[in-house]
């Protein structure tokens, strides 16, 4: 697919300022960082504050929680380390994480953690980068099924959002989630989050070093993200939002509650141990490099970051159709998965908008390119969302973005 466009119109970037705006003025989100881009045109929109009833400006460097987000950025890691000849995306996990060899896999979902049978094959590395390793989200209230209540138990906190972090590193998460049998076989259906919970933890012991260290040293570095990291330090918090909840619980709208504050909160100290699931923080600048080096094929200024074949197998989708139908309530009728992310499904006619590579984070955030029309949206913000429904600000900053598109 090639984009049929390149630039953007002045007329509707002037709407895509004034619908934004809007958001803000009226209180619904504090501040926010938007990005729209096609070909050499790139716009940027800052509005807001930092916090609720703060009079400082929002600044263009500001640091955001930038939640599932986090999840491309561990499957380039992945990538990485596949380029390098140091992984196969065909490689079984136990090879890295021997605690996960010979799973047991559930008889059914609403069987006892007992009732099991043995794996049918290993989980594989493109098992966790396609979130088909057999475990992760139910879409079904916690304790509906015996798997929900034992993974409650253990603190585990990877059929949920990851906040608050658990207290333990990663090899006392690894060894406590070794404990559980699997939901499914290996490969048979796609289930959302845990494949990067595990994803993190095999980076770290493929690549003989500390996550952030190894992001820092093989895509932070080269691709200049000065302020993408697990926790932000004393120094930098100075430019790091508050973030928040509107209450009402699950699909609440209400008034808006602090969730995290930036010098007190779950991000002001190194964790004890570093998820690549859902807990960087990064600017809109940082992100947007990210995100144009994939667009690019896996090039930025010149260097090859990763190579094309990793770029395409990264944001092509791999699920099968049955998976993509069963995925459809969490994914939408139109999308499919790639590694860590959402990838373009099968369309008849014009695709629907957006559309594309890309995902959302549950703080707020969303990015998705589009190969067909070559746009690409970024909106951070600092309003968390409590419903798989796009909230009124999402559902205008596409709707302006692909509007502003010169014909």
């Amino acid at each position: 697919m090639t984009a049929a466009r390149r630039g953007f119109d002045a007329a509707g970037l002037s709407r895509l300022h004034d619908r934004l705006a809007t958001h803000v003025d009226s209180g619904a989100i504090p501040g926010l960082a938007a990005l729209v881009a096609c070909g050499d045109d790139v716009h940027v929109e800052v509005f807001g504050s930092p916090a609720l009833g703060d009079e400082a400006p929002l600044r263009r460097d500001a640091i955001f929680r930038i939640a599932s987000l986090s999840k491309p950025i561990g499957a380039a890691g992945a990538m990485a380390l596949v380029d390098d000849g140091v992984i196969s995306v065909a490689d079984p996990v136990g090879k890295f994480l021997p605690e996960l060899a010979d799973r047991r896999v559930l008889r059914s979902l609403k069987s006892s953690l007992t009732d099991t049978v043995p794996a049918e094959r290993p989980i594989t590395i493109e098992d966790l980068l396609t979130f088909r390793l057999g475990f992760g989200l139910i879409m079904a209230p916690p304790d509906t099924y015996p798997i929900q209540s034992a993974e409650a138990e253990l603190g585990l906190m990877t059929l949920g959002p990851p906040w608050p972090p658990p207290p333990f590193g990663a090899d006392e998460w690894l060894a406590r989630f070794a404990t559980l049998p699997l939901m499914e076989q290996p490969g048979a259906m796609w289930r959302y989050n845990t494949g990067a919970h595990v994803l993190g933890m095999l980076l770290e012991r493929a690549s003989g070093q500390p996550l952030e260290t190894f992001l820092r040293t093989r895509l932070f570095e080269p691709l200049g993200m000065t302020d993408t990291s697990f926790s932000v330090p004393p120094e930098k918090q100075g430019r790091f939002t508050t973030a928040y909840v509107p209450s009402g619980g699950f699909g609440g709208s209400g008034e808006l509650v602090v969730m995290d504050e930036p010098r007190s909160g779950w991000w002001s100290a190194p964790p004890a141990m570093d998820n690549i699931a859902g807990m960087l923080v990064s600017t809109l600048d940082d992100f947007w490099a990210f995100v144009s080096m994939l667009v690019a094929g896996g090039q930025h200024d010149g260097h090859q970051v990763l190579s094309p074949a990793s770029v395409a197998d990264m944001t092509r989708d791999h699920l099968t159709p049955g998976q993509r139908a069963a995925s459809a309530p969490f994914l939408g009728p139109h999308d499919g998965w790639g590694y860590c992310m959402v990838a373009p499904g099968p369309v008849q006619g014009e695709p629907p908008r957006p559309y594309g590579f890309g995902w959302n984070g549950g703080t707020g955030t969303v990015w998705t390119s589009d190969p067909v029309r070559g746009l690409t949206g970024i909106l951070l913000t600092q309003r968390a969302m409590t419903s798989p429904e796009p909230p009124p600000h999402f559902v205008d900053f596409w709707d302006a973005a692909y509007e502003a598109l010169a014909d």
